[in-house]
C-alpha cells in the first residue's frame, strides 16, 4: 500500500492544498507561480497522458516521487536527481525565540533574494501561499528563513531553509529547522522534509535533531521534449 508521502505533491493536491491544484482526477500540478511541483495518480497510461497536458511547450514541472520516474508522453528529463525524504521521529517543542520573526508578503522579495543565492530548491515571490515561514534578520536584512511547503493530512513539509553565506556556521540553519519542526507539531502535524541524497551535511544535521530516513525519493525536471 502506498503512503500518502510516496507521492507529496500529488496528495497534497488532492487533500490540503486542493485549492492550489490545476488538473484533474489522474494529475495534478501547482500554478507555476507558487511551485513548479506536479505529479500523476499512478503510472497508468491515461493518468500519463493527463500529465502530460499541465505544461505548455517550454514550461518544466518537477517530479518527486518514491516510485521509480515514469515520464509521460512527449516529455523529456532535463535533471534527474537522487533525494531522501526524512520525518521527524521525536516530539519537537515550540520554541520561544526573540530573534526568530514571521515573514510576510513585505518580505518576499527578500526570501526570493536569498533562495536565489542560497539554492534550497524550488522558490517564488508566491511561496507564502503554501504555507507560513519564519526568519532572521540582521540590520533589517534578511539572512536566515525556513518554513513550509507541501501539506498533507497529518503532514507538513519544513522546507526552505537556508542561511546567506556570510551567516554560516552560526547555527542559524539549525536553529531555524527546530522552530519550524515545533510550529507544525504545534499545529498537530508531523514535520518532514526532503533533501538532494548527495548533500550529506543536510543529513546529518536533520539527524542530529531528530529526523530520521522514511524512504528515498526519486527527482526530476521535466520539459515537453
Amino acid at each position: 500500500m502506498r503512503h500518502i508521502l510516496d507521492r507529496p505533491a500529488w496528495s497534497a493536491l488532492q487533500t490540503r492544498h486542493a485549492a492550489l491544484a490545476v488538473g484533474g482526477d489522474l494529475a495534478r500540478r501547482y500554478p507555476p507561480d507558487i511551485i513548479p511541483f506536479a505529479a500523476a495518480r499512478d503510472d497508468a497510461p491515461e493518468s500519463l497522458e493527463e500529465l502530460a497536458g499541465l505544461a505548455t511547450p517550454g514550461e518544466s514541472l518537477f517530479l518527486l516521487q518514491a516510485d521509480p520516474i515514469v515520464l509521460p508522453p512527449r516529455y523529456a528529463a532535463t535533471v534527474a536527481a537522487d533525494g531522501v525524504q526524512m520525518t521527524a521521529e521525536r516530539h519537537f517543542p515550540r520554541l520561544v525565540e526573540p530573534s526568530v520573526e514571521p515573514l510576510g508578503e513585505a518580505d518576499a522579495q527578500a526570501m526570493l533574494d536569498l533562495a536565489m543565492l542560497t539554492k534550497p530548491g524550488p522558490f517564488t515571490l508566491k511561496a507564502l501561499r503554501l504555507g507560513s515561514f519564519w526568519g532572521v534578520k540582521r540590520n533589517g536584512a534578511l539572512i536566515a528563513m525556513a518554513g513550509e511547503r507541501m501539506k498533507q493530512p497529518g503532514y507538513t513539509e519544513l522546507s526552505g531553509v537556508c542561511v546567506h553565506p556570510e551567516f554560516r556556521g552560526a547555527g542559524l540553519g539549525r536553529l531555524l529547522s527546530l522552530f519550524v519542526a515545533g510550529e507544525i507539531f504545534a499545529h498537530g502535524d508531523r514535520p518532514y522534509l526532503h533533501a538532494y541524497a548527495t548533500n550529506t551535511g543536510a543529513i546529518d544535521l536533520y539527524q542530529s535533531l531528530g529526523f530520521r530516513l522514511r524512504s528515498r525519493m526519486n527527482g526530476a525536471v521535466i520539459q515537453p521534449a
